[in-house]
Formats: C-alpha cells, sequence, structure tokens
C-alpha cells in the first residue's frame, strides 16, 4: 500500500519573509476562534508575554466562557462572537488568528481565515483527513500567509536541547529510537473515552488527536522522511464487557467508586479543591469551577458516565514502527495504562546513546564510558501543564516572528506539518489493514 508524501512547499520560507513583520512599536494583534482550554491558554500566553499583543476579537459558543475571557483580555463587546463564522465573515480585525475550534471544522476555518488575508495559529491535528491537510496547506499558500500548527513539541527547552545534542553528532548517527507517550489513565479515561476525542465519527482517530504531536517530534529529531510506516492497536479496556459487576452507569450513583481507578470522582472534585492538572481537566469537564457545577457536570453530563458505559470507540493503546530514509528505525507506543508523566525517549546513536523524560537528558558516551545529565529546568513544568514549556515556547515563537519579521523561528510550518501529518495517517491505514504502509516518493 502506498501513500503520498509531497515534498515541503519550496516557496513557503519565501512566502514567510514576504509576508510576516508588523511596524515595530506596535502591538501585534490576534483574534480568537474557538476559546476553550488550548485556544484560551494560547490567548494568555500571547497577552501576557514580553512583546506587545493586543487580543482584539474572539469567538465561543459558551456564553460564560466567553464573556470571562473577553473581560480579563480586555475583547469590547462588539467583536465577541458566538460563532467563529461570524468573526471570518466581517472585516479583518487582527494581524493572525488562533484557530482552536474543534479538529472537524479546521479546514472551513482556515480556509475561511485565509481568504481573508490572516496569519493563523492552528491547533493540532491540523485536519482530520489526507484531502484536508492538503487544501489547508494549499490555501495559506496561495493566499500568500503564514500558518504554523500548534506541534508544541517542538518547541520545549528540552527538545531544542535534545534536537541540538543529536544534530551535533556527539551520540553518532542515529540507527533508532524508542518513544513512549504514557497518556496517562485518567487523562485517557477523561479525553478519550468521555470527552471530545471519544468517537472517531464526532473527532477522529486517537493517533491523529492525540499522539500526531508525537509522529511529528520524533520526525523533527530524525531530520529525514519517512519511508514506511506499520501499525497495531485496539479498544481493549474501556468496553461493556469489562464493567466490574454492581456497576452503574454514572459514577454518582456507583457503589465501588472506592475501588474503581477511573472514578470521575476521584478527578473532578480533586481538581477543584487541590488546583493543578486536575483542576484544568476540571474546567473543561464543568461549565464553572464551583461544586454546584461540578455536580450538574458529573450528575448529568458525560464527564460522569462510566468509562465502560459509554460510547467510546478510540483505541486506548497502540504501537507504531517507522523506517526512515537512510535505514533509522523507530517504535513508537502510546497507551492509556500508565500514570501522568512525561514522555520517555532513547535515541541509540552509533557513538552514544540519549536518554530523555521531558525534562532530564542524559549522554552515554561510547568512547569514554562516561554519562552526562543535563537539566533543561522549564521551571518545573510537567506533561500536561504547558507540555513542558512547549505551549509557551510555541507562542514566543510565534508572536516574535510576527512582530519582529523573523520566520526562521516558526518550526511547523504548513509544509512541514502536512508531510508529518501524513505520516500518521499512513500509521493508521496500516493499523487497520495490517500491513506495512510505503510512502510515494521514497520507494
Amino acid at each position: 500500500m502506498t501513500v503520498t508524501q509531497p515534498a515541503l512547499i519550496a516557496t513557503e520560507f519565501t512566502n514567510l519573509h514576504r509576508h510576516i513583520g508588523r511596524p515595530l512599536g506596535r502591538p501585534l494583534t490576534l483574534a480568537l476562534a474557538g476559546a476553550g482550554a488550548r485556544g484560551s491558554g494560547y490567548a494568555l500566553l500571547a497577552a501576557e508575554g514580553d512583546i506587545p499583543v493586543r487580543i482584539t476579537a474572539l469567538a465561543e459558543p459558551r456564553t460564560g466562557r466567553r464573556d470571562q475571557l473577553a473581560a480579563r483580555l480586555g475583547v469590547p463587546a462588539e467583536h465577541c462572537h458566538d460563532d467563529w463564522r461570524e468573526l471570518a465573515a466581517g472585516p479583518r480585525v487582527a494581524d493572525a488568528v488562533v484557530i482552536a475550534v474543534q479538529d472537524a471544522q479546521h479546514l472551513e476555518a482556515a480556509e475561511q481565515f485565509t481568504a481573508r488575508g490572516y496569519d493563523i495559529l492552528l491547533e493540532k491535528p491540523m485536519a482530520t483527513s489526507v484531502d484536508e491537510v492538503d487544501r489547508i496547506a494549499a490555501a495559506a499558500e496561495a493566499a500568500g500567509v503564514s500558518l504554523t500548527v500548534c506541534h508544541v513539541m517542538r518547541y520545549s527547552p528540552y527538545s531544542v536541547r535534545v534536537k541540538e545534542i543529536v544534530a551535533s553528532g556527539r551520540i553518532g548517527d542515529v540507527v533508532s529510537v524508542q518513544h513512549l507517550e504514557p497518556i496517562g489513565y485518567w487523562h485517557y479515561a477523561h479525553s478519550y473515552v468521555r470527552g471530545n476525542w471519544r468517537r472517531e465519527d464526532t473527532s477522529s482517530f486517537m493517533l491523529l488527536t492525540k499522539t500526531c504531536h508525537d509522529i511529528d517530534w520524533i520526525g523533527h529529531i530524525v531530520g529525514r522522511p519517512v519511508e514506511a510506516v506499520s501499525s497495531f492497536g485496539s479498544l481493549s479496556h474501556f468496553r461493556p464487557e469489562n464493567a466490574p459487576e454492581g456497576s452503574t452507569d454514572r459514577c454518582v450513583t456507583c457503589p465501588l467508586n472506592d475501588t474503581c481507578a477511573y472514578s470521575a470522582l476521584k478527578l473532578y472534585p480533586v481538581g477543584l479543591r487541590e488546583g493543578g492538572v486536575k483542576r484544568y481537566f476540571t474546567r473543561i469537564a464543568a461549565d464553572e469551577l464551583t461544586e454546584d457545577a461540578v455536580e450538574r457536570a458529573l450528575t448529568d453530563g458525560p464527564y460522569g458516565r462510566c468509562v465502560y458505559r459509554s460510547d467510546n470507540d478510540v483505541v486506548d493503546h497502540q504501537v507504531v514502527t517507522l523506517v526512515y530514509e537512510g535505514g533509522a528505525t523507530a517504535a513508537f507506543t502510546a497507551t492509556a495504562f500508565t500514570p501522568q508523566e512525561n514522555r520517555h525517549t532513547k535515541i541509540f546513536g552509533t557513538r552514544g546513546q540519549l536518554s530523555g523524560d521531558g525534562r532530564h537528558i542524559e549522554v552515554y558516551d561510547f568512547t569514554t564510558d562516561e554519562r552526562t545529565v543535563i537539566d533543561t529546568d522549564n521551571g518545573g513544568a510537567g506533561a500536561a501543564e504547558g507540555h513542558g514549556g512547549g505551549d509557551g515556547g510555541l507562542v514566543a515563537a510565534f508572536v516574535r516572528a510576527h512582530h519582529e519579521g523573523r520566520p526562521e523561528l516558526l518550526l511547523t510550518g504548513a509544509g512541514e506539518s502536512r508531510d508529518s501529518h501524513r505520516v500518521v495517517f499512513a500509521a493508521e491505514q496500516a493499523r487497520r489493514s495490517g500491513r506495512v504502509v510505503v510512502l510515494a516518493g521514497t520507494a
């Protein structure tokens, strides 16, 4: 089986140089399409950064969240919209737009905003099909605008250092990579059993919605195109037949909460009281961070459902094997059945080995038998706390690139992201067919 993997858009970097850059001294203006957890997070990082940024408009159907964010960012009421289409249809009100609507709407939103001349920061995944990914890249190129995809992992201090070490030749030529995405048992239950990404027909497959980050990151580190891919995985645990005897449809009525690892009562009320990462997920589940709102969400909303009696269908574990140009290989595992922790990576080279956990890097030198440990301290940020500094790094790069005319800071343009997304689609095709998929142009 073969899928197409086009080369990077040759004119992309030239277009960026032509388009990016604003008069110094004037704030960069941003509009926000989608004020959920990701969109509002990016907007706040931009507004509170070192470079002057002004949020001029936002669109979000949930009025409470929209109004709260608008008040915090100083967005006038006349520029607050229920639907992002209203924002896109009106006069252009910003230099750039953050698109953080639901995945299935990315194509329509990207096409409409590029047509208006907005530069774009687009939440991952880029789109939910190969054709849509191609159309988004083509729309940005045709409009002469820049489009940056939120592959935030490339922008963390840890990733920057790993890339530097590998590129320097310190561990020799990369022969193979072992990479684990420990999704975390309660994060998976929240997002992929109860949440917005639980079903392929309303979102997409898990490898795309969760781990296109990782496929992109491995390719970024290896620095070569993928030639072939295979994959295996399934929905093995979160199924009706695995429901414990005596359990009920909702956690609030279930007598087994004390013994169930996935009880909603162990996540959202705790997040309300303790804050931290669990508070982040509680904010998504409930309309407000109050006891009454959380109780309503668990009683009537999707986040209170039994994980064994939801309508989910995406896989809960998957492995992907990649072969790169030149023969290097990578083995990638994504699984729900882990604590909430950072990704783990080993990179095996001809002169040494690099091991990393999202913050610490250990380099073992074959010649000297010496081990060097590097702490890429990101302020203690963990896996679910800004992606180890990647969220902040991405937003800072995007703002600085557009404010100062420095397109070289943008590591995840339309072409790069399109090519890494094609690998993700090929991997899912391989999983479904049980066959190796060869990417066109590399065989």
